[in-house]
């Protein structure tokens, strides 16, 4: 029963992930994610797809954090590399996703959009199928050096943003603000799935 819980966590993680990051690639113009300013300049600067992008990047940082703990790297972060990739092409591809027009209703959904990743990035590495390889990254390197998550991932991000905007990704508004509002609320939402697997996982033991 837990790890039916947990891979529900995983599967509806990566859903709500995904189309945070979709719907907010159709109204980049208020700024997107920094991780989506890079996907988005690549793409934009070489052709492929968005999707395709975030699965080489993904991949590499794969590489990268088996070298430093390779406790967040299992099948599940394959999974989680090829699945959020082919379902932001398929969010994109389906093309039912509002488009923008009106600045107020843009900015509600923009929000939306940034507590979407927030809660599915959390949710999904709190199921411990497998990390996303850029959290994976993240949470290897907040365990390394005890530095908290929040700060690491404002670090790491802020970097990437640096980068996306000398290939030239789309930089706006919000781009500032994701790292900071997206940040605390997956911190939220991983602490609080941990705790509810926790609870779950006790409780199952107590009834044998």
């Amino acid at each position: 029963m837990l790890l039916a819980k947990r891979l529900g966590f995983f599967m509806l993680g990566l859903i709500l992930f995904s189309l945070g990051i979709a719907q907010a690639v159709q109204i980049q113009y208020l700024g997107i994610h920094p991780w989506e300013v890079l996907h988005v300049g690549l793409y934009e600067k070489f052709g492929l797809s968005i999707g395709t992008w975030s699965i080489i990047i993904g991949i590499g940082l794969i590489f990268i954090t088996l070298i430093l703990d390779r406790r967040y790297i299992n099948i599940g972060t394959f999974l989680n590399v090829f699945l959020v990739g082919w379902a932001v092409d398929l969010w994109l591809w389906l093309n039912f996703l509002p488009k923008g027009g009106n600045l107020i209703v843009d900015v509600v959904i923009m929000l939306c959009s940034m507590a979407l990743m927030g809660v599915g990035g959390g949710m999904n590495n709190a199921a411990r199928i497998g990390s996303g390889p850029r959290d994976g990254f993240m949470l290897s390197i907040s365990d390394k050096t005890g530095i908290s998550i929040r700060k690491v991932r404002i670090t790491m991000e802020t970097s990437v943003f640096v980068l996306g905007i000398m290939i030239g990704g789309p930089v706006f508004l919000f781009t500032f603000l994701y790292t900071f509002v997206q940040s605390p609320i997956f911190q939220f939402a991983y602490e609080r799935t941990t705790v509810w697997l926790i609870k779950d996982n006790y409780e199952e033991a107590s009834a044998v």
